[in-house]
């Protein structure tokens, strides 16, 4: 099952998410607020899916903070949202922050 984003952004705004320690523990080395996670999977974009992860499927989303790119990884739990992990791309992996670059 392929991840939804009008699933992700309902059971965001319902406050029906919940962020990984490993999430909380990124956040908190790389300044980035819950708010700023809202932000960028609200007006962000799938640029991955994983739809074999276990146990919900997932999907790598790009968003823009402040015009600072962040990518989020996000599962799509039955009756909530995990965030797993959330980070800055680095330029140097990634094309346009969309697609990754060869070799990496």
């Amino acid at each position: 099952m392929a991840v939804d984003k009008k699933f992700l952004e309902e059971y965001l705004m319902n406050g029906d998410f919940i962020i990984s320690d490993h999430a909380r523990i990124r956040m908190f080395q790389r300044n980035i607020s819950t708010d700023d996670i809202i932000q960028a999977i609200s007006h962000g974009e799938i640029i991955e899916d994983y739809s074999d992860d276990e146990p919900c499927p997932s999907a790598l989303l790009l968003g823009f903070v402040a015009k600072m790119a962040l990518h989020v990884v996000a599962g799509q739990c039955k009756d909530h949202i995990r965030i797993i992990t959330v980070y800055p791309p680095a330029k140097d992996k990634w094309i346009d922050y969309k697609v990754r670059k060869e070799n990496q």
